[in-house]
């Protein structure tokens, strides 16, 4: 099949894929599409939000209608990382034997990653950037495609652990979750209580995703479109010539080469997904707040003025 056809076809599936999720989600359609884009580019995604918006509900749900297998992992502060990861145990003929964890397995629901101490969140740290994991000296590859999908809560910060800025920048998009409308409370409601099973159908297979996911990486991008993400992303360094007043007066630290690098690959899988063969500097702003949000650290001038981060970036774009 020829790129252009390929391109098509995912537009097409892409369109299906997201009634198939509306069956079970109401309304979180930017949250969805932000969760899909960071899957079509290969990212993981960070989930903010309060108790009771479905978080995990669209995770499971999302894993579902690509098909892909699913594990829930429920992070407490006794979590160990061999937890996550799995042991070696001694079997019946005395041989050393690896018990895989449960982060064998293609989509990851990382539940309240807030919620375990740095040493279990590190744990994490390889396998989201390598897609393998090293115990007792042995190399386990996991299974593809990879992603971790992580949850948080930002209110409630008794007995949690803030996540070190090494982790956070491992995840693509942090991804706010808000109360949904009045309407969509009120379909909420109706549609939860009268004991409905809605079937989620898979559309894709393991396969399929990685080969899409070889074809957005093969998109070409203009030079001025990357310019303009490497620009954006210089302008968020408060140490930077080109970083606005703004920046320099409530940033302490901006983002990194990351930024830049996911930011064209989320802008080429929002051009793909939307039916065009290259990003142009519109999709690079569609993606920016999603990629910037939680790569910045805001001053105590900031938190003390009032100022939230999606004002300095919007400010930025």
């Amino acid at each position: 099949m020829s790129d252009v056809a390929a391109v098509k076809q995912l537009v097409s599936k892409y369109k299906d894929l997201q009634q198939e999720i509306k069956k079970v989600i109401v309304g979180q359609d930017e949250v969805v599409e932000q969760v899909l884009l960071s899957i079509f580019s290969g990212g993981h995604a960070l989930l903010i939000g309060v108790p009771g918006l479905a978080k995990t509900l669209l995770v499971h749900t999302v894993a579902e209608a690509l098909g892909l297998n699913f594990k829930r992992i429920q992070f407490t502060p006794d979590l160990m990382p061999s937890d996550i990861l799995g042991a070696e145990i001694l079997d019946e003929n005395r041989q050393f034997k690896f018990i895989k964890g449960p982060i064998f397995s293609n989509i990851i629901l990382a539940d309240e990653i807030n919620r375990t101490p740095p040493k279990t969140q590190a744990a994490l740290l390889e396998a989201m950037q390598e897609r393998m994991v090293t115990i007792a000296g042995h190399n386990y590859k996991l299974d593809q495609p990879y992603f971790v999908l992580a949850t948080q809560n930002p209110i409630e910060q008794e007995g949690t652990y803030p996540l070190p800025e090494a982790q956070l920048d491992r995840f693509m998009f942090a991804i706010i979750l808000d109360y949904p409308s009045f309407d969509e409370e009120v379909d909420v409601v109706k549609t939860t209580t009268i004991g409905a099973n809605p079937t989620i159908n898979p559309l894709f297979t393991a396969e399929e995703i990685l080969d899409y996911q070889k074809l957005i990486q093969k998109v070409p991008v203009a030079d001025n479109v990357i310019e303009y993400a490497v620009t954006l992303v210089g302008k968020t360094r408060p140490k930077s010539d080109a970083a606005p007043e703004i920046v320099k007066k409530y940033i302490d630290w901006g983002a990194g080469p990351r930024a830049s690098q996911n930011l064209i690959l989320s802008a080429k899988s929002y051009a793909v997904l939307h039916g065009k063969f290259s990003p142009d500097i519109e999709d690079v702003q569609k993606v920016a707040l999603g990629i910037l949000r939680h790569r910045l650290i805001k001053n105590y001038k900031a938190e003390a003025e009032g100022l939230s981060m999606e004002q300095i970036i919007k400010s930025l774009l």
